[in-house]
């Protein structure tokens, strides 16, 4: 399964990089020193991904966040500059075809192969530009629920979810600190993280590792596995979620303050690992005994049958797409892409648009979240 991954990626990343070199090569039309010359940088951005983790595997921090930057900002910038590209050359299919109908002459309605490279690469500077801003201005998401399963005695019960950190080599040090900090001014009774906490090679993490662990909110850390919890290194995650705080919840419920029921599952990827894979999230989620259950999930799928046997369902994954336009690819496989949602039975699904990024440092109109769940009696 994780070779497949990479051999897609690979065919499509690849095919992005040859269509900027095409572009280049029609408007520029370089000379062969310099097609080579630009060959080499383009494959180079094409082998980020292993560079990085070859040079986190020898322990070379510098090196593997130097093409970190360079290479995944590249990433954000050529996922753009082809969106762009082919949206005009859908433009220019369209001013073919009409001129073809009419039979007329509309040339002049279609850029020239210096625009149709110029216009784009403008267009994905910016865009990566302000991204790079928008990934480091975390926004706080606000859910209130009433419930009569929350006793008064109990009062208000904050709940923050953070979801795909991504702790690695691009976040760590001051911009973990800073998302760290949103999540402390909220005031937390009780903190929860639904998966991919973890990203990479698990080199050089004490500090971050300190950061999570001076949040100590009174009823406790809680955690679920993601995907990215198993390229990490399954043991060595796990190793870093419960030194940083957290109690993991793999295929069981844990009772807290008398009155709410977290119920976590393993992320697929990773739940063929643990010994309660076979477990259904109805079947976990049973176990909250009528309590206000809550079920941990990293990735937004609602099973079958188990809305009712919880009453919210918190997960992320999805990013909401992290770079526009790829929020509409994202949705095609996660119809439950990002914020609210009613379920079955009165439960309620809400999809974090995860508080880090994933390969680029850069969001495109998919802003990072923190979440605050107010469970108040009701």
């Amino acid at each position: 399964m994780v070779i497949m991954f990479f051999l897609i990626f690979f065919l499509l990343y690849g095919g992005l990089h040859l269509h900027f070199f095409m572009k280049i090569r029609a408007a520029f039309a370089p000379g062969a020193a310099a097609q080579a010359i630009l060959l080499f940088l383009l494959f180079l951005g094409l082998m980020t991904p292993v560079i990085v983790r070859t040079a986190e595997r020898f322990d070379l921090e510098a090196l593997a966040r130097l093409f970190s930057w360079v290479g995944y900002t590249w990433m954000a910038v050529l996922l753009l500059f082809c969106s762009a590209s082919f949206l005009i050359e859908f433009y220019r299919i369209v001013v073919w075809i009409a001129g073809w109908v009419l039979r007329a002459e509309l040339a002049g309605f279609i850029p020239s192969p210096g625009k149709l490279f110029f216009l784009p690469l403008a267009l994905s500077l910016v865009a990566t530009g302000y991204g790079l801003f928008e990934a480091r201005h975390i926004t706080t998401e606000r859910v209130e629920i009433r419930t009569e399963k929350i006793p008064k005695e109990a009062g208000r019960i904050r709940i923050v979810q953070i979801s795909d950190v991504h702790v690695g080599v691009l976040v760590r040090g001051e911009r973990l600190a800073a998302m760290l900090r949103v999540v402390r001014e909220a005031g937390p009774d009780l903190i929860v993280s639904t998966g991919d906490l973890v990203d990479g090679q698990l080199n050089s993490m004490a500090e971050a590792e300190t950061q999570l662990r001076e949040l100590k909110p009174r009823y406790g850390k809680f955690a679920v596995t993601g995907n990215h919890e198993f390229y990490a290194g399954f043991d060595d995650a796990l190793e870093f979620t419960t030194k940083a705080g957290f109690k993991i919840l793999r295929g069981e419920v844990a009772t807290v303050a008398g009155v709410i029921a977290l119920a976590g599952v393993d992320d697929p990827t990773s739940r063929r690992l643990g010994p309660h894979g076979n477990l259904s999230d109805r079947e976990v989620a049973a176990g909250g005994n009528g309590l206000y259950t809550i079920l941990l999930k990293h990735q937004p799928r609602v099973e079958r049958g188990a809305p009712g046997t919880f009453n919210l369902q918190l997960s992320g994954h999805t990013h909401n797409g992290q770079i526009f336009p790829f929020t509409l690819i994202t949705r095609l496989y996660f119809p439950f892409q990002t914020g609210n949602y009613s379920l079955a039975n009165g439960a309620l699904l809400h999809v974090s648009r995860g508080t880090g990024t994933w390969g680029p440092p850069v969001r495109f109109l998919s802003p990072p979240e923190v979440t605050v769940i107010d469970l108040i009696p009701g």
